[in-house]
């Protein structure tokens, strides 16, 4: 159980500083940034499967679960973004 609080733990000052990193970004910086934020993703992923593969439990699968799905909803996001942005600059 105390794994569990420190990774909660962890978890929660992450979200706290990655919200107000992202915040301090100008817009016209976002886009440009998706590259690096899906490389980190994907990272993400990597980790939340060998999480998910190595479970004891039923909270730790879905907690799993749930970061691979959030993870490569970010990833296929990103990619679909970066893209879109992309087409914008191509010659017609």
């Amino acid at each position: 159980m105390g794994e569990l609080m420190i990774a909660l733990y962890v978890f929660t000052l992450a979200t706290l500083a990655g919200r107000e990193v992202i915040t301090k970004v100008p817009p016209t910086l976002h886009t440009p940034l998706m590259s690096g934020s899906n490389a980190i993703s994907g990272i993400s992923i990597v980790g939340a499967l060998i999480v998910a593969g190595r479970t004891h439990g039923t909270l730790e699968l879905i907690l799993g679960v749930a970061a691979v799905a959030m993870g490569t909803i970010n990833v296929v996001g990103g990619f679909l973004v970066t893209d879109r942005m992309l087409a914008m600059f191509k010659k017609r």
